[in-house]
């Protein structure tokens, strides 16, 4: 079971955690509507402080990549228990290792902006207005503020 945690638990999460979330478009009290996103708690949303930039809330994201690594031991324990004994080829796990590396490079690349803010803990409150999920390719459309709040929608 130690080898299937690190050919197959290991890839599986970081592949999944990277290619499928869940978006929260909120109100942040004292500041601006955004599209915030994280299963199942936000980990990340737009920078309030330049453009271009990000904000990351680390025990979130601990609490979040957890959540998925747990999911993927889970899913593969009871295969390889009940369901029929799980054996890796090599050639696999060198796929899975190679598109999980291209998959963390490159969002690595998003991630070391010098202008993004990393923060232990979200210290901003929020309004959840909508939420969904979504893969990482799909754009995200932002909701209108005023299907929101249409008593200050401008006549």
């Amino acid at each position: 079971m130690k080898q299937l945690v690190l050919k197959l638990v290991f890839p599986l999460t970081i592949m999944s955690f990277l290619l499928f979330t869940k978006w929260w478009y909120v109100l942040v009290v004292d500041g601006p509507d955004t599209i915030m996103y994280g299963f199942p708690l936000i980990y990340t949303c737009q920078g309030f402080h330049t453009s271009m930039s990000s904000q990351f809330f680390l025990l979130e994201l601990s609490v979040d990549l957890a959540v998925y690594f747990l999911f993927w031991l889970g899913v593969v324990y009871l295969i390889h228990r009940f369901v029929w004994h799980i054996r890796i080829p090599k050639v696999i796990t060198i796929l899975l290792f190679i598109v999980t590396l291209l998959l963390l490079g490159f969002n690595m690349l998003f991630v070391v902006n010098p202008d993004n803010l990393f923060s232990c803990k979200r210290d901003f409150g929020v309004d959840i207005m909508k939420t969904g999920f979504k893969w990482d390719w799909q754009r995200q459309e932002h909701p209108d503020y005023y299907d929101y709040h249409p008593e200050k929608r401008k006549q």
